[in-house]
């Protein structure tokens, strides 16, 4: 029995144009999915559990097949199950056991489907887990490159190589493409994080802007004006100047939701945030709902968030500088 663990993550730039090859940092955050693997005979057996901050447990038996009777969304709830069948048969490929059974645990301290990577770290982590207890120690890349093609089936080729290569690594790193890298030199970026409890559908907030940027020339304008965010954020980011850290986040949400992946919880917990004297506040992930993160080195934005009304749950997040682990 092996059990490994895995970063969440939150984007300081670049979510939604990331799909399009433009460049996107996302950063590891001390929030982390714990997947516990076990060899059984045959088949696969799964127990989840704290999928969300006020918790939840999925627990389901036999090949994943069954839906999980569980007071949760159809689309998150098949997404999960997708994620883990197969994140297991990326190991049964790695190992070259086709037919190995699993009964596997997963708990995590990342709410599903919020914008905090929480399927990326299930998947890392079970594939190191699972590997590992078949005997077969991958690397970081190689658990990363495998994680990025689960995210990829279940999100019908939409993914992006960000989520799965930040929470193998740790840190912060630089996703443009196929180009993956840590960024070296930070150390710590103060986060707070605002949770509205809910969560967004992913595909169909990345298909809208597909629409869109289809159809009009302002939206590609949008997408390309994000990933010039990005590498002006590259210029500062590791330099200890939150400040214009901060004003690009600012920048980015308004682009973000210029393009409609905002809502109104999360519109209200960034100004919330900025007007308590955060130095930059925006969504973060494929937004619809879900979380925020917010740059503020004091309590104050904290302090606001608790008090923002569609807020249910606001912590603080430091990076987190490792990757998946043994536990």
């Amino acid at each position: 029995m092996v059990t490994s663990s895995a970063p969440g993550k939150v984007y300081l730039f670049g979510e939604h144009a990331v799909v399009y090859g433009e460049p996107a940092v996302p950063c590891a955050i001390e929030r982390r999915a714990r997947v516990t693997a076990r060899e059984i005979d045959e088949g696969l057996r799964i127990h989840s559990e704290d999928l969300k901050l006020d918790g939840f447990t999925v627990e389901y038996d036999g090949d994943g097949a069954g839906r999980p009777d569980v007071d949760a969304s159809e689309p998150l709830l098949e997404a999960a199950m997708g994620y883990v069948n197969e994140a297991v048969a990326q190991v049964r490929d790695a190992a070259d056991v086709p037919d190995a059974g699993f009964e596997i645990r997963i708990e995590s301290d990342i709410p599903l489907g919020a914008g905090l990577g929480s399927s990326a770290a299930v998947v890392v982590a079970a594939i190191d887990a699972a590997t590992r207890e078949l005997g077969v120690e991958l690397s970081a890349e190689a658990i990363a490159e495998r994680a990025y093609q689960v995210e990829a089936a279940v999100q019908d080729g939409e993914a992006s190589r960000a989520d799965t290569f930040c929470s193998a690594k740790g840190g912060a790193v630089r996703v443009e493409g196929d180009d993956c890298r840590t960024v070296e030199g930070v150390d710590n970026l103060p986060f707070v994080i605002g949770y509205d409890g809910g969560a967004g559908d992913t595909g169909a907030l990345v298909a809208g802007v597909r629409s869109l940027r289809e159809e009009y020339d302002f939206a590609a304008d949008t997408v390309r004006a994000i990933g010039d965010i990005v590498r002006e954020g590259e210029s500062v980011l590791g330099s200890g100047d939150y400040e214009t850290l901060g004003d690009l986040m600012d920048f980015n949400h308004g682009l973000l939701s210029a393009l409609g992946v905002s809502s109104r919880s999360l519109d209200s917990m960034v100004w919330a945030a900025r007007d308590a004297g955060a130095m930059g506040a925006k969504l973060t992930g494929a937004g619809g709902g879900g979380c925020i993160v917010a740059l503020d080195d004091t309590d104050d934005a904290l302090t606001a968030l608790k008090y923002t009304p569609g807020c249910e749950s606001v912590f603080r997040a430091e990076l987190d500088t490792d990757g998946v682990r043994q536990e």
